[in-house]
């Protein structure tokens, strides 16, 4: 999740802006709420402001969750700028309406440096986590969202060091510390890579003594400056062999030495892949809560094989582009046409004529990633944000909102 994107090689380092996601509570005590929340399905939306619409007009009664992005690191404590104050105030107001409805603030993004000099040293993740109760307590807040891109790893251009993802553990601990003392109900969740490399670089068990939940950023699983189209938020677990006869295959092939010697793996990347994975890794899949896109990205220069999917692209086309803007642009303009791919549980669009290809998140595979969260017990749902989605009826968040209505009906 994050405000401005560097786009990356499919094969490299994905990024998130992310991203996103979080939790559950009520006005019960802690321990019945906890027992309560067991059959809840979480619905979180990351959230930054859209001028011309204000708190009041979002579609709040349809999350269960709405994160704030972002506060930031200055001088090792968490702060937000008074206007994005003002705005939280104003989310906090709305739970007059809607009492369930929890309000959380994310801190970092992609991009945001302090992270590491932060969590160097016992009394800098005191500090910090100081802080952090203080915005707690001035706002009125039910928790916070971390957002670290990433521990121990270079990208986004962030100071980073090796101990960062043992540190990452200890500032997960002293928050979850102070955040207790003052208020045992508070939410703690973090927003985590949907690719492994990011896990080898953290204690992933250990964060998670300290974590509510852990939501995966499943999407920019392919970097806008990648030179092959693909899915960049894909559902379904794809494997090489699902590329068989696609011109991506021969160049995963052509880089697999290359790419193994900076530690990365050249595969197509799912959500179902990656949370498989962590879930192998022993953490429970009710603290887990499965990405959604409300953005896609675009490349042009895309040959008209194979509807343009696995193809070698000129360039990007867009890198960022709002579901909004892709309803209204795209999906509505006779000159591109909607695929779906059984395999990866996604739609593209492609136009011949323009030679452009369209990956994203739409009304469908939202759908089937709500119910892959339901059927397979996870927390529940985030995604990144809710500024994104189109105003139209049959939004992403609708989709969502209409998969657990039935669901709760069942029940």
């Amino acid at each position: 999740m994050k405000s401005s994107r560097r786009v990356n090689n499919i094969f490299l380092l994905p990024i998130t802006v992310f991203t996103a996601l979080i939790i559950i509570s009520s006005d019960l005590s802690y321990i019945d709420q906890k027992k309560e929340n067991q059959d809840q399905i979480v619905v979180a939306a990351y959230y930054m402001p859209q001028r011309g619409v204000s708190v009041d007009q979002l579609p709040l009664d349809k999350l269960t969750h709405i994160i704030y992005s972002f506060s930031r690191i200055r001088e090792g404590e968490m702060r937000v700028h008074p206007r994005a104050g003002d705005i939280i105030c104003d989310l906090v107001k709305q739970k007059e309406k809607y009492p369930e409805l929890k309000v959380m603030v994310a801190c970092g993004g992609w991009g945001a440096d302090g992270f590491s000099d932060m969590a160097v040293s016992v009394e800098s993740r005191t500090k910090f986590a100081e802080s952090a109760v203080a915005l707690i307590k001035e706002y009125n807040i039910d928790g916070i969202d971390m957002d670290w891109e990433y521990p121990g790893l270079e990208a986004g251009g962030i100071k980073h060091r090796p101990e960062d993802g043992k540190r990452f553990t200890l500032v997960m601990q002293t928050l979850r510390e102070h955040m207790d003392r003052y208020d045992d109900r508070l939410i703690l969740s973090f927003a985590s890579a949907g690719w492994k490399r990011y896990y080898e670089h953290i204690e992933t068990l250990e964060v998670m003594k300290y974590a509510d939940y852990m939501n995966i950023m499943t999407y920019d699983q392919v970097g806008g400056n990648s030179t092959y189209t693909s899915h960049h938020t894909a559902l379904g677990r794809i494997e090489n062999k699902d590329l068989e006869g696609y011109p991506l295959l021969d160049f995963f092939k052509s880089k697999k030495e290359e790419i193994g010697k900076l530690g990365y793996s050249v595969e197509p990347k799912s959500a179902e892949k990656i949370i498989d994975y962590v879930i192998d890794l022993g953490v429970d899949p009710g603290k887990i809560l499965i990405g959604g896109a409300f953005y896609g990205r675009s490349w042009k220069g895309v040959p008209p094989e194979g509807n343009g999917l696995y193809q070698p692209d000129v360039e990007i086309h867009i890198g960022w582009c709002s579901y909004s803007r892709i309803r209204s642009e795209f999906e509505k303009d006779d000159a591109y046409t909607r695929y779906w791919d059984p395999v990866a549980k996604a739609p593209y669009l492609y136009s011949p004529t323009d030679s452009i290809f369209v990956s994203y998140d739409d009304t469908v595979s939202m759908r089937m990633k709500t119910e892959y969260a339901i059927n397979n017990k996870l927390g529940g749902i985030m995604f990144w944000q809710l500024s994104d989605d189109t105003k139209e009826d049959n939004s992403l968040l609708d989709a969502i909102d209409k998969t657990v209505g039935s669901i709760r009906k069942i029940k």
